[in-house]
């Protein structure tokens, strides 16, 4: 584990605060689909992403889905530090959408960290700052964007978040995380098939030119 953290945080943070992590941090492994954290959870403990990508979702009273952000190797989540500092449940759900490693780190060493280094504590505000940044992306384009558009940037998320062309996703699977019926995701599409932008397989889409 000490080796994982020096390859993906020796850039920001002390020889010391790695040691003290390598101490009381639990490496995890999650698979591509599994749950990480659900709504109403007591938050035990904060991740740290070794590799891998967790997405991170909002859910309403109907139980439909919102695609908030996506964390990625180095990340952690804004919403998991509040859940641990407030001692609060979490209010959002997080899937591993790729085969993932994570380092939890115990809620009662976050505080301790934050007065002990400095680049824990500037981990954690530029944690915020980031991820309140894609907050507002996905609101913007909520607010904003067309569902066209909206789709686009999706896939081309996807595409970034896994690198690779193929995006193993069905239409009602992506329908949920955009918040939209499927009828709807099938007919843009169908259309962007069209335009030669993408081609359409049995449960997966092939990013041609986005």
């Amino acid at each position: 584990m000490l080796d994982n953290l020096k390859e993906n945080f020796s850039h920001i943070f002390e020889d010391a605060l790695i040691d003290e992590i390598g101490q009381v941090g639990v490496l995890k492994e999650v698979k591509e689909g599994e749950k990480v954290i659900e709504i109403g959870d007591y938050v035990r403990s904060m991740p740290l992403l070794i590799s891998g990508a967790i997405k991170i979702l909002r859910e309403d009273d109907d139980g439909d889905e919102l695609l908030l952000y996506f964390l990625e190797r180095g990340d952690t989540c804004a919403m998991t530090l509040t859940c641990c500092l407030g001692q609060t449940k979490s209010e959002i759900r997080a899937i591993a959408e790729l085969d993932t490693t994570l380092i939890m780190i115990p809620i009662q060493k976050m505080e301790e960290w934050t007065g002990k280094y400095k680049s824990w504590r500037n981990f954690v505000f530029q944690s915020y700052h980031a991820r309140l940044t894609e907050m507002l992306e996905t609101i913007d384009s909520i607010a904003f964007y067309n569902m066209d558009e909206r789709l686009v940037k999706y896939l081309q998320n996807k595409q970034k978040i896994t690198n690779d062309s193929l995006i193993n996703s069905t239409h009602q699977e992506i329908a949920y995380e955009l918040h939209t019926s499927r009828v709807v995701v099938s007919r843009l599409l169908k259309k962007l098939e069209s335009m030669g932008k993408i081609e359409l397989n049995r449960n997966s889409i092939k990013i041609i030119a986005l």
